[in-house]
């Protein structure tokens, strides 16, 4: 079995936020959606991703505002989507 010394790992993981962990999830519940072709499933997934890019605190994010302005957007697309979808 190959073993990775923990500080590789740890020099790897250092510069990573919650921020960068949240548009990770979001690509993933994206393209976990987009095999099932329904709007309001998309919707729903965008509006509470956008509550939590929201309600994370911008001191897990390194104090940047972007990941806000992220969860607004994603908060306003999601009912959109929902209520347009079939």
């Amino acid at each position: 079995m190959i073993e990775v010394p923990l500080q590789t790992i740890d020099n790897l993981l250092r510069p990573i936020h919650m921020g960068h962990a949240l548009i990770g999830l979001l690509v993933l519940a994206i393209l976990g959606t987009l095999p099932l072709k329904s709007m309001k499933i998309m919707g729903i997934n965008l509006a509470a991703l956008g509550a939590l890019f929201l309600l994370v605190p911008t001191s897990l994010t390194d104090g940047m505002i972007a990941f806000r302005l992220i969860g607004i957007v994603l908060v306003l697309i999601g009912p959109i989507l929902y209520a347009g979808g079939r």
